[in-house]
């Protein structure tokens, strides 16, 4: 399986309310190598479960262009992005509870969320057994989900977003209210699938170790890409429109409105405050 890649280019979203608009992202910028591993941080608010919706295809973009693989996704019909969820791409919601159908065993969920692409691309699918044994859940298709403990439930909600041979895996929280030892097999059960499969993984978490062991962390702050982490060192990142964040301790000693003169000089960039 080949994972797919992820392009935005200055995406904007834009939630209507009563009392005003939303913007929820403002100019986002990103792109992610096929087979790359990505965690999107940043504080509640910030705009990352926005972007993995836009991803879905679960919202259109109110400006700018999502492109997932070679698909725009704002200009998909309806009925093509529920075959693209269906497909290419896979989506675990925050919860495990809500990615399954708890009464029924695991291969009956697996079978139930391979429907569409056994109808599109049948010989891609592989069994239900083989994708429970990508997330260590050999032996245990016949249990229904009630019946398993919350690291197996949540890598049974694994499975199911895997269950089309998708080559884009987008998955919100998938540590949330796990302890040590069921985050681990979680985190162990993903870096095997983007290992084995080369399926591009993109997580929004609240949890370091996930961005530890992705290696590439994007900040989300105020609906933009604010930072970006990468092998354990932090980078600021140049928007599509010029504008670099500051990093929010700074802020403290540089607020908003702070005059900087920027001088580049021989590849080394200075920035200086005026007093």
């Amino acid at each position: 399986m080949n994972g797919l890649a992820v392009i935005c280019r200055r995406v904007v979203q834009i939630y209507r309310a009563e009392g005003g608009d939303v913007v929820a992202l403002a100019g986002v910028d990103l792109e992610i190598a096929p087979g790359q591993k990505v965690a999107l941080v940043g504080p509640s608010g910030s705009g990352k479960s926005t972007l993995v919706a836009l991803l879905s295809g679960l919202m259109r973009p109110s400006a700018g262009r999502v492109q997932v693989g070679l698909v725009d996704i704002g200009k998909l019909t309806d009925a093509e992005l529920a075959r693209l969820r269906g497909t290419d791409i896979g989506v675990v919601l925050q919860g495990a509870n809500r990615n399954l159908l708890p009464y029924a065993t695991l291969e009956e969920n697996l079978w139930l969320a391979q429907r569409r692409a056994r109808k599109v691309r049948p010989a891609d699918v592989e069994p239900p057994e083989t994708i429970a044994g990508l997330v260590g859940l050999l032996g245990s298709g016949h249990r229904r989900i009630l019946d398993l403990p919350p690291g197996a439930r949540q890598r049974a909600a694994l499975a199911v977003g895997l269950a089309a041979s998708p080559g884009l895996l987008l998955v919100d929280e998938p540590t949330s209210q796990l302890d040590h030892d069921a985050r681990d097999e979680v985190l162990e059960a993903l870096d095997r699938v983007n290992r084995e499969r080369g399926t591009t993984i993109v997580a929004v978490t609240h949890d370091p170790m996930v961005g530890e062991a992705f290696g590439r962390v994007v900040t989300i702050r105020d609906g933009r890409v604010g930072a970006e982490g990468r092998g354990g060192r932090e980078f600021a990142v140049v928007a599509g429109d010029g504008t670099v964040q500051l990093p929010p301790a700074m802020l403290e000693s540089y607020p908003p409105g702070t005059l900087f003169t920027v001088d580049d000089t021989d590849g080394t960039v200075t920035f200086e405050a005026e007093r």
